[in-house]
C-alpha cells in the first residue's frame, strides 16, 4: 500500500469516488486540505462566502446528477451556519457527504467541539477521523451511506492531526452498488387484491418516487385503478403534472385533506411519508374505513406514524411494477370498466380545478402590483422545452404550478421543508450537473436574502442561472400559515382577528432590493413592474450565458 498523508489520502479518495467540485467556504481548520488542492487539478473548490450557499449548491448538484455531492465548511462555526439546509437534505434524502476539519486530537484539556455529535440528528451517519489510516475506510463508507437508500447526508469530521500525519492506506472508492430491492411478494398480493376491489382508490405520491425513476409505474398503475393522484411534496417530478388524473399538491395533516383522503376506500402512498406537517392534529389522517397501503424505499417511514394496513418495503419503482402487474391479473372485466368510468370522472375534477385557476387568472390579470399567476404565465411562456425549473417560490407555489406543467423527468427541482435559502445556491448546484440546459430558479425574495451571497458565486464561477424573483416585499408564506394557525388551530374566523399585515415580523417595511444587490456584486440585475417585459428580459437573460437576477414586482396580500 502507498505511503502518504491524511491529506494527499482525503482528497484521492474524493478523485476516486468521481467527485468533480467540492462546495466550500474553509477556514483555517480547513489549511491541510486548501494547501494540497492544487496537486488535484482535476477537483474543482466552488467557493462560498455563506455556508447555506454552499449546502444549497451541493444540494442542488446531487439532485440533478444522481450521484453524492461533497459539501467542506469550517469547524463547529461554519458548520453551525449550515446546519439549516442540512436539515433540509437530511428531510429530502439528498446523497451529500458533508465533512470539517477540527482541531488536534491532543487538544483535550484546551476543550474542543464534538462536530460529529452535533450534527447528528440531521445526519444518516455522522462520525470523526481521529487518526490518518481510519481516512479511506471512513470516506468510503461515508459515500456509501449517503447513495444507499434511504439517501441521505453523512458527516465526517478530520481531527487536524489526522490529516497532517502518514501511513500506509489504500484507496479503493465504494462499490456502485445496486439497491432495486423488490417487495415481498405476499405484500404484494395483499395489496393487489384491495385495490382491485377499491371503488374509490387513491395515490399520494413523493419525491422518493421520482428518486426511484418510477414514475411510469405509478402513471400505469393509476391509469389501471382510475385513482386520483395527489402529491406531498412536488420537489421533483414525481407524476406528470398535466396528466388527467393528478390533482396537485395536498397538506395531508389539514383537517379539509384528511378529510379529502377519507373519501378513498384504499390509499396507496408511495415514496412519502405519512404524513407529516407543522401542525399538530389528533387522531389519524384516514377514517377506519380507509385501508393503507404504503410502499417506499425509507424503512423506517413505512408505518411510523399512521395505522399501515400493508407495509412494503421496497424501491419504488421495482414494487410499483410488480403491484401493477398484480392489480391487472387480479381485475375482471367488469372492474376493468368500472375503473375506465372512474378515470373519466377524476379527469372532470381536474378540468374543474383548470377552470378555477383560470378564473383566478382572469379576475387578476390586469391587477397592479402584477399577480403571482400573470408572472408565471409570463415566464412559462419565455422558456425553452428543455429549461429546468428550480422551484423555491415559497407562497407563489400555486401559481406556478397553474402556469407550468412538469410532464418530463428532471424538468424540476425544489424546496422540500421549512428551511428557507435553498433556491439561490441550489440553483448553481442544477446547473453544475446539468451544463448544456437552460436554469430558471423561481425564489421568493425572503428566500433570496437568506442566500443571496450566491450571486457572488455566480458572477466568480460565472454560472449562468437566471432568477426570477417573487418579489412581494413580505415574509407571504408566513401570513398564509398565520391564517391555518388561526383558523386550523385555534378555531377562530379570521374575519374577526388582526390580519397578517398588522403582525409584527411579516413584512418588509423596506423592500428587498435584490436587483440592485445583483449589480453591486457583479450580476446583471433588473427589476421588472410591467408584466410584458418579462418574456423578453428571460430571453435576452437567457442569450446571454451569464447569470442574472430578474426581480419581479408582485403582489403580496393574502
Amino acid at each position: 500500500m502507498p505511503w502518504m498523508t491524511g491529506k494527499q489520502a482525503f482528497l484521492e479518495m474524493l478523485r476516486a469516488e468521481g467527485v468533480k467540485y467540492i462546495f466550500g467556504n474553509p477556514g483555517t481548520s480547513e489549511s491541510a486540505i486548501i494547501s494540497t488542492l492544487p496537486l488535484f487539478p482535476d477537483i474543482e473548490y466552488v467557493l462560498a462566502t455563506q455556508e447555506g450557499v454552499a449546502m444549497g449548491m451541493a444540494d442542488g448538484y446531487a439532485c440533478a446528477s444522481g450521484q453524492p455531492s461533497f459539501v467542506n465548511l469550517h469547524i463547529e462555526t461554519g458548520l453551525a451556519n449550515g446546519i439549516s439546509l442540512l436539515h433540509h437534505a437530511m428531510d429530502g434524502g439528498t446523497p451529500l457527504v458533508l465533512t470539517s476539519g477540527n482541531k488536534d486530537i491532543r487538544k483535550l484539556t484546551e476543550g474542543r467541539t464534538d462536530l460529529a455529535q452535533m450534527v447528528a440528528q440531521f445526519t444518516k451517519w455522522s462520525v470523526e477521523v481521529t487518526h490518518c489510516e481510519q481516512i479511506p475506510g471512513v470516506l468510503r463508507r461515508a459515500f456509501n451511506e449517503a447513495k444507499t437508500p434511504p439517501t441521505g447526508p453523512v458527516y465526517v469530521g478530520f481531527a487536524a492531526n489526522s490529516l497532517e500525519d502518514e501511513a500506509d492506506m489504500e484507496i479503493v472508492p465504494s462499490g456502485q452498488g445496486f439497491h432495486r430491492t423488490a417487495p415481498d411478494p405476499a405484500a404484494v398480493q395483499v395489496a393487489a387484491g384491495l385495490l382491485a376491489k377499491s371503488t374509490s382508490p387513491a395515490m399520494v405520491v413523493g419525491d422518493r418516487l421520482a428518486q426511484s425513476g418510477g414514475t411510469g409505474e405509478a402513471v400505469r398503475l393509476a391509469e389501471l385503478l382510475g385513482a386520483r393522484v395527489y402529491t406531498t411534496s412536488y420537489a421533483r417530478m414525481n407524476f406528470p403534472s398535466g396528466h388527467p388524473q393528478f390533482l396537485g399538491r395536498i397538506n395531508a395533516v389539514l383537517p379539509a385533506s384528511r378529510e379529502l383522503l377519507s373519501q378513498s376506500d384504499v390509499v396507496l402512498a408511495v415514496g412519502t411519508d405519512v404524513f407529516s406537517g407543522f401542525f399538530y392534529f389528533s387522531g389519524p389522517s384516514l377514517s377506519q374505513n380507509t385501508r393503507l397501503i404504503h410502499l417506499d424505499s425509507a424503512h423506517r417511514a413505512v408505518g411510523k406514524s399512521e395505522p399501515t394496513d400493508v407495509g412494503m418495503i421496497a424501491d419504488p419503482k421495482t414494487g410499483l411494477a410488480d403491484l401493477a402487474d398484480a392489480v391487472e391479473q387480479a381485475m375482471s372485466g367488469s372492474v376493468r370498466e368500472a375503473a375506465r368510468s372512474r378515470g373519466v370522472s377524476v379527469a372532470g375534477l381536474k378540468d374543474q380545478q383548470r377552470t378555477a385557476w383560470d378564473e383566478r387568472l382572469k379576475q387578476r390579470w390586469d391587477q397592479s402590483p402584477m399577480s403571482a399567476e400573470r408572472m408565471m404565465v409570463e415566464a412559462n411562456g419565455a422558456l425553452p422545452p428543455d429549461c429546468i425549473v428550480v422551484d423555491d417560490s415559497l407562497s407563489s407555489k400555486d401559481a406556478l404550478h397553474g402556469a407550468f406543467q412538469f410532464n418530463q423527468p428532471d424538468s424540476i427541482y425544489g424546496e422540500r421543508v421549512g428551511a428557507i435559502g435553498w433556491g439561490m445556491g441550489g440553483a448553481l448546484g442544477v446547473k453544475l450537473a446539468q451544463p448544456d440546459r437552460p436554469v430558471v430558479g423561481v425564489v421568493g425574495d425572503g428566500s433570496a436574502m437568506m442566500t443571496v451571497q450566491a450571486l457572488w458565486t455566480a458572477a466568480c464561477a460565472n454560472i449562468p442561472v437566471v432568477y426570477l424573483v417573487c418579489n412581494n416585499r413580505s415574509y407571504r408564506i408566513l401570513k398564509l400559515n398565520m391564517n391555518l394557525y388561526k383558523t386550523q388551530v385555534l378555531g377562530e374566523d379570521t374575519a374577526d382577528s388582526p390580519s397578517g399585515l398588522e403582525l409584527p415580523g411579516l413584512d418588509f417595511p423596506i423592500p428587498l432590493n435584490i436587483a440592485g444587490i445583483a449589480n453591486a456584486i457583479g450580476v446583471y440585475g433588473r427589476t421588472i413592474e410591467d408584466p410584458a417585459d418579462i418574456a423578453p428580459a428571460i430571453k435576452q437573460a437567457l442569450d446571454s450565458g451569464k447569470p442574472a437576477v430578474l426581480d419581479v414586482v408582485i403582489d403580496g396580500s393574502v
